[in-house]
């Protein structure tokens, strides 16, 4: 009897088992924040357009060119690297009335699903976390290549990306009348695989410091 139930019990089993196996030919991996820029834009005060640059401190990406639906990521941005182009500007825009990064130094996107466009194109849907407010994200973005480097060193995902925050959503709203209200986000973005296939590093966190 102990036979038939272990037999009865196979086919409940096996359908417990098969979303692993639908994930199995996906791949981790960790930015590169080298080679991963994300610049924004903003009007000021309709005389120019000011631009800064930021970084990924730190995050993790699954992902399989073949099959999108089991793609997912995760990453922080370290705010306190900001860069305005003049240190007396960058330090405006990490205060209190802008990015306020003294007590939340990095901004947090989680991904929720992927939404597959064409062969090369697609939306990030996600959610960021910004000044301890998390709004809901699209990001539409390119494919562009899956290769290894030039010398064979690490097989590397590349990405293009843009998106659009609306400030205030964030409870940015000092100087309506001189700063934008609307933002315009690119981000260029390498990963790099990781050897090891297991599960995605669970170190992006929106914390005070990142781990190492």
């Amino acid at each position: 009897m102990s036979a038939l139930r272990a037999i009865a019990r196979l086919p409940a089993c096996a359908a417990l088992l098969l979303p692993l196996a639908s994930h199995g030919t996906e791949a981790h991996y960790r930015y590169d924040p080298v080679h991963s820029q994300i610049l924004f834009s903003v009007d000021h005060n309709g005389f120019s357009r000011a631009f800064g640059r930021l970084h990924i401190a730190r995050g993790w990406l699954r992902f399989d060119p073949d099959d999108w639906n089991g793609a997912a990521t995760e990453l922080d941005i370290d705010l306190a690297g900001l860069d305005m182009g003049d240190a007396a500007w960058s330090k405006a825009v990490l205060g209190a009335d802008y990015l306020d990064a003294a007590h939340a130094r990095y901004a947090h996107f989680a991904s929720t699903s992927v939404e597959r466009t064409d062969d090369h194109r697609g939306v990030l849907h996600g959610r960021l976390t910004l000044r301890g407010i998390t709004v809901p994200l699209d990001i539409p973005f390119t494919f562009n290549r899956q290769a290894r480097t030039l010398y064979g060193l690490h097989t590397v995902a590349g990405f293009s990306a843009t998106a659009s925050l609306d400030r205030t959503a964030f409870g940015i709203t000092a100087h309506p009348n001189t700063i934008g209200r609307h933002v315009d986000v690119w981000l260029q973005i390498e990963a790099i695989r990781d050897r090891d296939r297991g599960v995605p590093p669970s170190s992006a966190r929106s914390t005070d410091a990142p781990a190492h």
